[in-house]
């Protein structure tokens, strides 16, 4: 969390920050020093400068002076130091109009902008130097000067972080509001880094440890001035050789702290004047070393910049900014909508929790994919130590003829190691370094959601939501897989006779590997299943195709179902309320490779079809998405279902939406062959009930049976109940079965079935679960 407490501008920690309008924060002193001004002398610049952006910061730009731009009554003028950034030859020469001046405004004059560089500045950051003393005045007087110089020329400051550039106002820097809330964040920081550094003993520490942190020193070589660990000691500096009369010694105890008076003025020094430090430092001479208040000291809170005295009371939601009653009374926010300051403060937090979720979720799971790259890290030194022993043994089995060959083979392999670890030793260190950031900017919020500032909140809590979003953001998918895989695709061939040992080398004799079921993919629909995978990352095996096994949905054995090169297969024609089970495996030139993991896949309950109109006679008519059907023929013409059953009990019904002039519509099942110019049951393909407005007969192969009282109108439903575990096929009429069981022995794969003519008109319904509530059977007639 430290970074996010330091100034951009010096790199320590905050001194009294102040927000800019791009929501970054910079110290006061700092923002002094990196205050842009625009002398008459140099506002004539050429037109292609209006368009060009000013280029960073750099670091060594805060140390050069610039005269204080605070137009408010406060302390002096002056920079930190000389005045050595002055103006290139022909700085003092400049036109008439305000190009510069114009181009530190943009986007309809929002504040801020763009800013132009100097064509007298090789940083892109103008500062003015300091006003030289008339001859005989004192210093006092040339700052005097200077601030009469700020206040008759324009000022802007430029941003450190994103470069954007803010227009000063005739208050300068104390225009801008007050980090109140930082500063207490900072402060907590301090003591709390100050209580760990008084209970923690210093220790000296080794200085050749590669571990973080270092062992704790046992020995001091005189001779090396060079503090070792035991460890160290003996694989750095054994006591023989040249090191023999080398004398080591224990370690000097570390020096007393010294805080106290280092952060003290030295005697004499006048109140105000600064420090030989190089940290920030206040209006008021102090060093940014020390507090800025004590541990008990009230907490100030932020007030109104527009009026000083006034406490933040309500919540412009317009200019997203808090804002006192006399804002809303007769500043420029009176016509504004503004919300109370609690509930946006609430709302505000609520936020930023909300964001910080997904970036501690990221957070998680870099620190599972570093355990990760870790394990990959050991499991590349094992398979690599496990190579090299297989090719040293395959190696000497050669005799004398291998030895040159050897050392070739055992450098491939090495290289191929080191390119290994090297890869992910990198993604260790980039996936670190953004851990370490997303961490300090977490740790950094949850002390702000702490706070119990509402107007403080505020300030900051737009540009830290967008924050944490961005560093959500940066987690792109892919960020955590490893690159590069542990496994070494490296296989000996031993068997080549001894003429052919110089021509020696790795060749790719690896089966394919187990392909990855993709279950995101694979899925069930009705009687049909829908299978997809894919080859296992960094898999360098040549694939020829694949094969998919199937079983019999009963837990029968596998067989066969698709042979190609597709990764996508779907299967139909499987039986309903199954559980199948399925298997692929990769093959190759060198065979065939292991089976992928078993997946289960569960058919439908219930079957859901409609009519097909590939399948039906081309004088039939289907509407309401195939599921209502009629005839432009006065003969019958038969129709079937798109689903095909051959296991398990399945129901469907049919309402008569139309009925005229007493027409004979015949309901069954057939085979995917029937004839479908003539009335359904007339041949060997079908199994049916025609039925007319007063009776019914079941018919099949011509043959009429079981005449039945009872016929349908408009409005009747006719249900049809195929049963292919007792192998029977039942009728029904408006919720009663109709006659006997029409048909016994059904066996084979049948089809939903419908013949009609252009006085009926029916509506297929399916998906319905088995009635166990219909009426009993009529009885049939002659």
């Amino acid at each position: 969390m430290e970074e996010e407490l330091k100034c951009p501008v010096c790199g320590s920690l905050f001194r009294e920050p102040i927000i800019l309008p791009c929501s970054h924060n910079v110290c006061l002193p700092c923002a002094r020093t990196i205050a842009v001004q625009t002398p008459d002398g140099e506002q004539h610049l050429p037109q292609p400068l209006l368009h060009s952006r000013g280029s960073g910061l750099p670091a060594g730009a805060a140390a050069s002076p610039s005269p204080d731009p605070e137009a408010a009554p406060g302390p002096a003028c002056g920079g930190g130091g000389s005045g050595g950034a002055a103006s290139g030859p022909g700085g003092g020469s400049g036109g008439g109009d305000h190009t510069d001046k114009l181009s530190l405004y943009s986007e309809t004059d929002s504040g801020y902008g763009s800013y132009t560089p100097s064509l007298k500045s090789p940083n892109g950051v103008r500062v003015l130097p300091m006003v030289p003393a008339p001859p005989g005045s004192s210093a006092a007087a040339a700052r005097g000067a200077a601030c009469s110089s700020l206040a008759s020329s324009s000022s802007a400051i430029t941003c450190p972080q994103c470069h954007r550039s803010a227009s000063l106002d005739h208050r300068g820097l104390r225009g801008f509001r007050r980090n109140r809330l930082l500063e207490a964040i900072v402060q907590r920081h301090q003591q709390a880094r100050g209580a760990q550094a008084a209970a923690a003993p210093a220790l000296a520490t080794c200085q050749l440890c590669d571990r973080t942190p270092p062992a704790p020193a046992a020995a001091l070589c005189e001779q090396c001035d060079v503090l070792y660990c035991a460890a160290c000691q003996l694989k750095c500096h054994p006591s023989r050789g040249p090191f023999a009369k080398h004398r080591l010694v224990q370690p000097p105890p570390p020096p007393p702290a010294e805080a106290a008076s280092s952060a003290s003025p030295a005697p004499g020094a006048a109140p105000g004047a600064p420090s030989s430090g190089g940290g920030c430092r206040s209006p008021g001479g102090a060093s940014s070393g020390a507090g800025a208040t004590g541990g008990g000291a009230a907490r100030k809170f932020p007030t109104c910049p527009e009026h000083e005295l006034e406490n933040y009371s309500m919540y412009c939601a317009g200019c997203r900014t808090p804002v006192c009653y006399l804002c809303l009374e007769e500043g420029r926010h009176s016509q504004h909508e503004v919300k109370p300051l609690g509930a946006m403060w609430k709302q505000h937090k609520a936020q930023l929790s909300q964001a910080l979720n997904g970036v501690s979720d990221k957070a998680k799971e870099a620190k599972e994919f570093l355990v990760q790259l870790k394990n990959i890290l050991q499991q590349i030194q094992e398979n690599g130590l496990d190579y090299e022993a297989c090719l040293v043994a395959q190696c000497d089995a050669l005799v004398e003829a291998l030895t040159r060959q050897k050392a070739k083979l055992l450098t491939k392999v090495t290289k191929e190691r080191e390119h290994k670890l090297k890869m992910v030793w990198d993604q260790i260190n980039h996936c670190t370094l953004k851990l370490r950031q997303s961490t300090g900017l977490m740790e950094y919020c949850l002390e702000v959601i702490k706070e119990n500032d509402p107007a403080g909140f505020l300030q900051i809590s737009d540009a830290l939501i967008k924050r944490v979003q961005v560093s959500q953001e940066q987690w792109v998918k892919g960020a955590l897989e490893p690159k590069v895989s542990a496994e070494f695709d490296l296989t000996l061939d031993s068997e080549p006779l001894l003429q052919a040992i110089h021509q020696l080398d790795f060749i790719q004799m690896k089966l394919p590997p187990g392909p990855l079921l993709q279950l995101e993919k694979c899925c069930t629909r009705n009687n049909s299943v829908t299978l997809a995978w894919r080859l296992p990352p960094f898999t360098h095996s040549p694939v020829d195709g694949y094969i998919l096994e199937l079983d019999d949905g009963d837990g029968g054995q596998f067989r066969e179902v698709y042979v190609g090169k597709e990764t996508l297969c779907t299967i139909d024609g499987l039986h309903f309320n199954s559980t199948y089970n399925a298997r692929v495996k990769a093959f190759s030139s060198s065979g065939v490779g292991p089976y992928s993991k078993t997946v289960v896949l569960q058919t439908s309950d219930v079957a859901w079809f409609t009519f097909d109109p590939n399948s039906g006679h081309r004088d039939i008519i289907l509407s309401n998405d195939n599921q209502t059907a009629t005839c432009s023929s006065y003969d019958d013409r038969v129709v079937l279902g798109t689903a095909a059953f051959s296991k398990g009990v399945h129901y469907w019904e049919l309402h008569v939406d139309r009925y005229d002039n007493h027409p004979d519509p015949a309901f069954g099942v057939a085979r995917a062959s029937v004839v479908k110019d003539m009335m359904l049951g007339k041949d060997d393909k079908a199994w049916a009930m025609y039925v007319d407005n007063n009776r019914s007969w079941f018919m099949h192969c011509n043959s009429h049976t079981n005449r039945t009282e009872g016929g349908v109108c408009k409005g009747a439903t006719v249900g049809v109940l195929l049963d292919l575990t007792q192998h029977t096929l039942t009728f029904f009429i408006n919720g009663q079965q109709q006659g006997p069981t029409a048909f016994s022995h059904v066996d084979g794969v049948f089809m939903p079935a419908l013949s009609l003519n252009r006085n009926v008109q029916v509506t297929l319904h399916t998906g319905l679960d088995v009635p166990t509530h219909l009426g009993r059977p009529k009885l049939a007639g002659n």
